[in-house]
């Protein structure tokens, strides 16, 4: 017989992870850059773009942007202005506290 593990959903593994006030803090820290991933992958995306395109509309390597779009980078400024301007997506930056 064939062993089947299961695991919880998402949403239910998020929120026992958020009641560990460490997991919290670190979530929260993470937040926006993961906000801002989100919303550039959607704006590719809602554009056909392939990683590649819009690599090559930014004049930088498909590598670049699969590395943002991981997460795996902390991207300048200048890097977001140039998504934003290939994407033509508005760029709005905010701090709030």
């Amino acid at each position: 017989m064939k062993r089947v593990l299961r695991f919880p959903d998402v949403a239910d593994f998020k929120r026992e992870s958020l009641k560990d006030p460490k997991v919290k803090a670190a979530y929260n820290q993470l937040g926006p850059r993961y906000t801002l991933i989100r919303q550039v992958l959607e704006a590719r995306l809602q554009k056909c773009m392939s990683q590649k395109a819009l690599a090559a509309k930014m004049r930088t390597k498909q590598s670049a942007i699969a590395r943002f779009e991981s997460g795996n980078t902390n991207p300048t400024l200048s890097f977001i202005e140039r998504l934003a301007r290939a994407t033509k997506t508005p760029l709005t930056i905010s701090i709030s506290g």
